[in-house]
């Protein structure tokens, strides 16, 4: 009995200390894959602000939905200058400016038109890749979702914005399911306290640049 009992017991402890283990280590893996997943997205809405903020440049407008930001991506043609020469510091004391410089030959600026992708991202950007959400597992089919807006400063300017973002339920919907509610617990909180308050403080679940109900300079939520 008495060997059974310590039987019993060793297991209940290897048990123990594997609950334990396990308490320590889930969070530390959501964290981790966390870590890796936003880091990639982090980028690719970086690259989507870059072509927003060159789409609204161009037509005055940002694009409402992805297929027309890759069309304006693989088909619009943007200047690019190509520089032979700076002026010298001799010439800049004597108030030279670039463009007299240019006239009398001492340094070249010629414009070329190229596709708008080969411009900001270069020949093998892959633009149709733009909208999935990158750094997923195989079979993660997931999608940003964009929005447009105009809203008016304070000062009463009509301002064009715009909004692209992932929620974490759709990034981070296969790790642990208690790791993510506990995250998207402390966002509800936080929103609950700023609500009625400091509304433009309120986050977003999820990552994203740019906000169509406050002007925000298209910052990501996590500079």
């Amino acid at each position: 009995m008495k060997i059974i009992f310590s039987i019993l017991l060793s297991i209940a402890s290897l048990l123990l200390v594997f609950v334990c283990f396990r308490s320590i280590m889930v969070p530390i893996e959501f964290s981790k894959e966390r870590d890796i997943r936003e880091k990639a997205i982090q980028a690719r809405l970086i690259d989507i602000r870059k072509a927003q903020i060159e789409y609204r440049n161009v037509y005055g407008v940002h694009a409402a939905n992805f297929g027309e930001l890759e069309k304006f991506l693989n088909e619009k043609k943007l200047p690019f200058i190509i520089k032979e020469g700076e002026l010298t510091d001799e010439q800049l004391a004597k108030g030279m400016t670039e463009k007299e410089a240019v006239k009398k030959g001492l340094i070249k600026r010629d414009t070329l038109w190229v596709i708008a992708k080969d411009t900001l991202f270069g020949k093998d950007y892959k633009v149709d890749s733009l909208s999935i959400v990158p750094a997923l597992p195989e079979g993660m089919n997931v999608h940003f979702t964009m929005d447009t807006a105009t809203i008016l400063s304070k000062s009463g300017y009509e301002v064009k914005v715009f909004e692209c973002g992932v929620k974490y339920d759709d990034y981070l919907k296969d790790l642990n399911h208690q790791e993510l509610v506990n995250l998207k617990d402390k966002i509800e909180k936080i929103n609950e306290a700023v609500a009625t308050t400091s509304p433009e403080l309120e986050k977003f679940a999820g990552l994203r640049v740019g906000n169509v109900k406050f002007i925000n300079n298209n910052a990501g939520n996590w500079e």
